[in-house]
C-alpha cells in the first residue's frame, strides 16, 4: 500500500485529509444510535434487560516528539501519557477478571408471542414488513425442497438456514443495494431479498448452463456481481478480511455505502477473524461484521471453542462498537443492522453484531446433528423460538396478515420452487471447456494438455458422462 500511495499524487493528500478530519466521538452520539432500553414492566413476566454498552473510543492519540518535554515535566505522578494514550497508575496489585459477573444483555424487540417489549426499535411500514415475511417463508420453502432434492440424489450438496431466517431477511432489508455482501454459506435469503430469482438458485445448485457460476461451484455456493453479492467460499472466515479491505476501498472513494460480512461462531476461532477485526478497527473501515452465533461449529459447541462471553466482547477488545441481538427476532435484527449501517457510513467505523440464535437443522447434508445434540433440544427451538412464526404473530397483531393469506402464500411458494427445480434439472450442463476458462488470457500448454486428456476420458466413457457436452 505504501508503494501505491507514493505513486498517487492525488490519493495521498486525500488520505491525509480523511485521517485528519476524524475526530473523537462523544458519548451522546452513542445514545442517539443505541439507547439504553427501559426496564420491562412486571406484567410482561420477563427479566428486565438493557442494550449492551457500546465501545466508542476512536484511535488513541500518539505521543509526539515535540510534546515529550511537557509530558516528562508534568506534576501529576498518578498518570503518564504512554504511547497509545494517558494511563492512570494504581497501587493495587489487581488482575482484570477473566469473566464478567453477568453476561452482556441481548437486545430484543418481540417476545415469543409477537408482542412488543419496547418502543426502542426502527419502525418499518406495512409493505416492507409483509415483504420480509414473504421472503422468510420462501427461504423456508426453498430450504425444505432443496434439502429433499439432495436426499433424492438430484443435487450433490445443500446447506439450509433453518432457524436463521430472520437473520437473513431482516438484515438484508436494512441494507442498501449499493452495499456489498460477503457471505458465508447460510445467507441465501440475502440474495432472495436482493432479487436473485428462484430459477437462479436452482440453476446454481444443479450446475447447468444457466448457472452464472458456470457449474464451477458447489451447490448453494452462490455469487452475483449484479446484486453485489460476492461468491461463497467453503473455506471458513476468509470472507471477513475481504469485506474489511473492500470497506476501506469504499471509504477512500467516499462512497455512500458499506460492506457486510456474515460468519458463524466457528469462524471467530480462525486467525482471519482476528486479523480482520484489528484491520477494521485501526483503519476505521465502514464494515458490519455480523456473527451468527448459533451455538455450533458443525459438531463443536461454543463451550469447546472459547471461554469469553460469546463474540460481542471481542469487539470492545479490538476497539469496535458492538451489540448483541436476538437473532430470532426480525425487528431486533432489522433495527441493529439499520443503525449499524448508519454508524458505519456516517462515522466511518466498523460495527460488530452478534446475533444469538440456534441452528435448527443439520450443518449441511453431510451432517447428522442428532449424533451430537439431543433431538428434544432441536425440537424445542423449532417449536418455541421459530423466527418466522414469531414475526407472523406480530404481523397478525398489526392486522397485516391472516391465516388465509398464509395458506395461499405457502402453497404458491412450494409450487414455484418445484417448477424452478424441474426446469433446472432438464437444462444441459456447461461445456467441459468452462473448467479451464476465465483464468488465463492464453492457456499454458500444461492446462491445454489437461483439457485434451479430460475430453478423451469422457469420450471413452460416454455412458458414465452423458450429461457433459464435448
Amino acid at each position: 500500500m505504501a508503494l501505491y500511495l507514493s505513486k498517487s499524487g492525488k490519493l495521498l493528500p486525500h488520505f491525509k485529509q480523511k485521517i485528519c478530519s476524524l475526530g473523537m466521538i462523544s458519548l451522546s452520539s452513542i445514545a442517539s444510535c443505541f439507547s439504553q432500553n427501559p426496564p420491562l414492566s412486571p406484567e410482561h413476566g420477563k427479566t428486565p434487560y438493557a442494550a449492551p454498552s457500546l465501545f466508542a473510543s476512536r484511535r488513541f492519540g500518539s505521543v509526539k516528539a515535540e510534546n515529550l518535554a511537557s509530558i516528562n515535566n508534568t506534576a501529576d505522578s498518578q498518570a503518564l501519557n504512554f504511547p497509545g494514550g494517558m494511563v492512570k497508575f494504581t497501587p493495587e496489585l489487581k488482575f482484570i477478571s477473566d469473566l464478567p459477573e453477568e453476561r452482556i444483555n441481548c437486545y430484543r424487540v418481540l417476545d415469543e408471542s409477537g408482542h412488543l417489549l419496547t418502543s426502542d426499535f426502527v419502525e418499518i411500514d406495512k409493505d416492507i414488513a409483509v415483504k420480509m415475511y414473504k421472503e422468510m417463508v420462501m427461504l423456508q420453502t426453498v430450504d425444505t425442497i432443496f434439502y429433499e432434492a439432495q436426499r433424492q440424489g438430484r443435487i450433490s450438496f445443500y446447506v439450509t438456514a433453518a432457524g436463521e431466517e430472520a437473520i437473513n431477511i431482516a438484515s438484508a432489508a436494512a441494507l442498501s443495494m449499493d452495499d456489498f455482501v460477503f457471505p458465508q454459506y447460510r445467507e441465501a435469503g440475502v440474495l432472495l431479498w436482493r432479487g436473485f430469482g428462484l430459477q437462479d438458485l436452482a440453476n446454481q445448485c444443479f450446475g447447468n448452463v444457466g448457472d452464472n457460476c458456470k457449474g464451477r461451484q458447489m451447490p448453494a455456493h452462490y455469487g452475483s456481481k449484479k446484486h453485489n453479492y460476492f461468491t461463497v467460499a467453503s473455506t471458513v472466515a476468509t470472507q471477513i478480511p475481504h469485506a474489511v479491505g473492500a470497506a476501506y476501498s469504499l471509504k477512500m472513494e467516499g462512497r455512500d455505502a458499506c460492506t457486510i460480512t456474515y460468519f458463524g461462531d466457528g469462524g471467530t476461532s480462525t486467525g482471519d477473524f482476528h486479523a480482520a477485526m484489528n484491520f477494521a478497527a485501526v483503519l476505521e473501515a465502514p464494515v458490519i461484521l455480523f456473527c451468527r452465533n448459533n451455538g455450533w461449529a458443525i459438531s463443536t459447541p461454543v463451550s469447546d471453542q472459547f471461554r469469553s462471553d460469546g463474540i460481542v466482547v471481542r469487539g470492545q477488545a479490538y476497539g469496535i462498537r458492538s451489540i448483541r441481538v436476538d437473532g430470532n427476532d426480525a425487528l431486533a435484527v432489522f433495527s441493529a443492522v439499520h443503525m449499524a449501517r448508519k454508524m458505519a457510513i456516517s462515522e466511518s467505523r466498523p460495527v460488530l453484531i452478534e446475533a444469538l440464535t440456534y441452528r435448527a437443522g443439520h450443518h449441511s447434508t453431510s451432517d447428522d446433528s442428532s449424533k451430537y445434540r439431543p433431538i428434544e433440544e432441536i425440537e424445542w427451538w423449532r417449536a418455541v423460538q421459530d423466527p418466522v412464526a414469531r414475526f407472523r404473530k406480530w404481523l397478525e397483531i398489526q392486522g397485516w396478515w391472516s391465516c388465509e393469506s398464509d395458506t395461499e402464500l405457502r402453497d404458491r411458494a412450494r409450487q414455484e420452487v418445484l417448477d424452478a427445480i424441474q426446469v433446472a434439472e432438464k437444462m444441459e450442463k456447461p461445456d467441459l471447456g468452462e473448467i479451464f476458462r476465465d483464468v488465463y488470457d492464453f492457456p499454458p500448454s500444461n492446462l491445454s494438455d489437461q483439457e485434451k486428456s479430460l475430453r478423451q476420458t469422457v469420450q471413452r466413457h460416454q455412458r458414465d458422462y452423458t450429461h457433459f457436452q464435448l
